[in-house]
Parts: structure tokens; C-alpha cells; sequence
């Protein structure tokens, strides 16, 4: 369950950085580029932070391949995916669900506090998406008013509530990336924002 969520996440977001980049009328290649670094750009800051080099996108091609894959895909449907903002959204929530439990993971197999895996886990969904923004000059996301690094945080508090209660792993994570999902689809549905602090 964890590696086919890994490999959800990463093609989710390839797609949300493909689709963005398409909206800003990119070439192929900046298209392919800012997918690439959507997908991975949360997960190589982590393994830096952690220590673990070279990091992970760069010992194991499968995840060049599928970023491949969702550029691809991207591309071909694109036309299909006649609400770009609906698609978008759907994609980049699916990769927030998926990669804030593996930085949840990765943190706890090295020993670390479960205060600092959250952190980690926000860190890994978050910040493919800041980079993906900033490259396409919007703001990021995750400084705006939307609920979005928060779901982050709720899930790794969900995520460590339900590991005392010993459920199987797979449930575990399916439980846990389910709930940042829902939390985030409602979050836009029901349109909860948080406050802004204005300077007067």
C-alpha cells in the first residue's frame, strides 16, 4: 500500500505541475520541468534535511519514469480535463494526502519526534507545490488563504492517534491520506478559509 501510494502521489502531482505549467503557455520541456520538480521537490528537500543522499528520485528511475508518465498523460488529455482549475485541484489534493504520510514515515524510521515527522511530512507535500508557483510566478498556495499545510498538520495528528491504536499498516496509511483528501475537498467545498492578519 505505502509504494503504490508513493508511486498515486508522485503522478498526481507530475500532472498538477504539467496542467499548471500548461495554463502559463509553457514549451514541452519547461512543461516537463516544472512537473518534475512538482513531484519530487518536497521529497528532495526532505532527504536533504535528512541526510539522506543522494536522494531518493536519484537512486531508483522508476520515479523519472512515472513523472514521464503524468507528463504524458498530461499532454494527451489535456483537452479532456475541461475544468483546468477542477483537474488541478484534484490532483495537487491527492499528492498532498499521499506525500505528507511518506515524510511522516521517512521521519519516524529514523527515530525522529513525532512533532518533527509532521513537520517533515508538511515539509514533503508542501513544498513541490511552493516551487511549481513560484516558477510559474503565482503565489504559492500554501501562503494564501486556503486550508492547506493545516490538512498537513490534522493528518499527521490523525496519523499518530491511530498508530496507538495498533491498526494495520495499510489501513493506517489509506485512513490517513483519505482524511487529508476529504478534510482539503471539503475545506473548498464548503469554502473554510483562515483569517488574514492586515497591517492598519
Amino acid at each position: 500500500m505505502f509504494h503504490l501510494l508513493d508511486i498515486i502521489g508522485t503522478m498526481a502531482l507530475a500532472m498538477s505541475g504539467a496542467l499548471t505549467a500548461m495554463n502559463k503557455k509553457l514549451d514541452p520541456f519547461g512543461v516537463f520541468i516544472i512537473a518534475f520538480v512538482t513531484a519530487v521537490g518536497g521529497g528532495t528537500l526532505r532527504d536533504i534535511m535528512i541526510g539522506r543522499t543522494p536522494v531518493g528520485w536519484m537512486l531508483d528511475l522508476k520515479y523519472v519514469f512515472v513523472i514521464a508518465i503524468g507528463f504524458v498523460l498530461a499532454i494527451i488529455f489535456r483537452k479532456k480535463f475541461d475544468r483546468l482549475r477542477t483537474s488541478l485541484f484534484l490532483f495537487d489534493t491527492i499528492g498532498l494526502g499521499v506525500f505528507t504520510l511518506i515524510g511522516l514515515e521517512k521521519g519516524i524510521n529514523i527515530g525522529l519526534h513525532p512533532v518533527i515527522c509532521i513537520a517533515l511530512g508538511t515539509l514533503t507535500a508542501c513544498f513541490g507545490g511552493v516551487i511549481r508557483d513560484i516558477l510559474c510566478t503565482e503565489i504559492p498556495v500554501i501562503f494564501r488563504r486556503e486550508i492547506y499545510a493545516t490538512i498537513c498538520i490534522l493528518g499527521g495528528i490523525v496519523f499518530f492517534l491511530l498508530r496507538k491504536l495498533n491498526l494495520d499498516n495499510d489501513v493506517l496509511y489509506l485512513t490517513t491520506s483519505l482524511v487529508i483528501i476529504s478534510v482539503r475537498l471539503m475545506a473548498v467545498k464548503f469554502k473554510w478559509y483562515l483569517p488574514t492578519l492586515e497591517h492598519k
